[in-house]
């Protein structure tokens, strides 16, 4: 029997292999197996590569004067001291080290220093004001604690050691303005101030859900006191203008109010 002559060869000469199902370049329409069926693997004259960096135009670009520095700008970035062109990272005469970047001065440097002087005396001086201010304030308020237990109305059984004193001003329209007045320091606030109600024959509804409530108030800040802490536990408090001499302010406030709005009126 004959031996059939099926397929083709490859014509890639380093190769020649029979492929019973050939392929045929659509390119130079050469017969290839399947190895070399692309036009890459059988070098087809159809194909042409370009393997050429493109040129870049240098005309178009500025490059930066500083020393190893490779960027290039678009547009022109020129020291208007040394007239160099530079990238916009080193624009600056402090960036690229300018060589004619002025040098401060010495006489600069010996004003600087007596400016320093001139700050460190004013310190100095309004340190030593707030210290004198501050012994000042500590004999003021010894001298006030002094005619407070002079003239001050209190339980005269409570022991000296428990006893708290204060100037107490008075609701608005009552007829004294303010009273001398000691308590127990360890009092709540609430006991402090039926206490005070007391002593000022005044009306006290602090028990009454819709009536307006008396409350002991912050000279300086007008804040309500809670009702349920004790003076010691205010007069321990650093940042609290609450101590054993001051004032204080008894007021009436209603259930949604928790300070004054005017306390200099008080004070007037």
């Amino acid at each position: 029997m004959a031996e059939l002559d099926v397929g083709q060869h490859c014509q890639v000469e380093s190769c020649r292999q029979r492929d019973f199902l050939p392929f045929v370049c659509d390119g130079c329409s050469g017969i290839f197996c399947l190895e070399h069926r692309s036009k890459e693997s059988h070098d087809c004259p159809e194909v042409t590569v370009i393997n050429v960096k493109p040129k870049i135009d240098t005309h178009e670009s500025y490059p930066c004067s500083f020393k190893d520095c490779a960027e290039r700008e678009l547009v022109a970035v020129i020291c208007p001291y040394c007239e160099k062109n530079f990238c916009l990272r080193h624009r600056h005469q402090s960036d690229h080290e300018c060589e004619k970047l002025e040098i401060p001065k010495p006489r600069m440097t010996a004003t600087q220093t007596l400016v320093r002087n001139i700050i460190h005396s004013k310190s100095g001086e309004r340190t030593n004001k707030r210290l004198e201010g501050t012994k000042n304030s500590v004999t003021a308020a010894k001298v006030a604690l002094m005619k407070l237990k002079m003239h001050a109305d209190g339980d005269k059984s409570l022991p000296q050691a428990e006893r708290i004193y204060f100037q107490v001003f008075l609701p608005k329209g009552s007829k004294d303005k303010s009273k001398p007045m000691f308590f127990c320091h360890r009092w709540s606030i609430g006991k402090a101030i039926d206490f005070a109600a007391s002593l000022a024959s005044l009306k006290n509804d602090n028990n009454r859900l819709a009536a307006k409530k008396l409350r002991l108030c912050h000279i300086s800040s007008g804040e309500a006191l809670p009702l349920d802490h004790t003076l010691e536990t205010w007069l321990a408090k650093e940042d609290c203008p609450l101590y054993n001499g001051g004032s204080i302010i008894l007021e009436y406030l209603n259930d949604n109010e928790q300070s004054l709005k005017n306390v200099d009126s008080y004070l007037e």
